[in-house]
């Protein structure tokens, strides 16, 4: 692994830790430490105020992340393959690389083939306080692999099939090999728009 993709992978954990603090709202009770961090930070990203209003992140959250991001990969982008080797730090027991493939997807959105921080920041806040229809939007993205405007029972199967590789062998109780499929076809089946877009928030 090349230098730089040693400091993604080590930025990209500590980016992880920032947005758990995020997400369980304890971001803000860091302050003393994170004013003695953000005196470190000598680079900005260009058009930070710019972010601030297109995300629902405050300027210094948008510090807080960037520095997580950048500092530790200088060349400023993530490849899918590194992201892969970050994601599947968090589901030991299973197989995550299909899956961290359609998310990679997802997040990047110009498809480029590489993650920037505007990517991340932008998908971070529709995920974590967009609203419902924007969250839906986003996850139908996720589902429709190949961006035909519809999903159809290939491609949620693919991605329920990702899903259960990743959570592994430990997942209790034990699924079958054609699990994702009968899991699919039975969805399918009593499908109305209100349980589809339901679903899509939560398998």
């Amino acid at each position: 692994m090349s230098g730089c993709a040693k400091r993604c992978k080590q930025g990209l954990v500590k980016f992880a830790l920032t947005m758990h603090k995020l997400v369980t709202g304890t971001l803000s009770k860091d302050k003393a430490d994170d004013d003695l961090e953000m005196t470190m930070v000598c680079h900005r990203p260009e058009g930070l105020d710019q972010l601030e209003a297109q995300t629902n992140f405050s300027k210094r959250e948008l510090q807080v992340l960037y520095r997580g991001f950048k500092n530790e990969c200088p060349s400023g982008v993530v490849n899918e393959e590194t992201f892969k080797q970050i994601y599947s730090q968090f589901f030991p027991h299973g197989d995550a690389s299909t899956y961290a493939h359609f998310l990679f997807n997802a997040f990047d959105s110009a498809h480029t083939g590489s993650i920037k921080f505007e990517d991340f920041v932008t998908a971070l806040s529709i995920l974590l306080r967009g609203t419902v229809t924007e969250k839906l939007q986003w996850t139908f993205n996720l589902y429709d692999i190949n961006r035909d405007g519809y999903i159809n029972k290939e491609e949620m199967t693919d991605i329920v099939r990702a899903i259960y590789d990743m959570m592994g062998k430990y997942t209790y109780p034990v699924l079958k090999n054609d699990a994702p499929k009968q899991h699919v076809d039975a969805f399918f089946q009593v499908a109305t728009p209100e349980s589809f877009y339901s679903s899509l928030i939560t398998i």
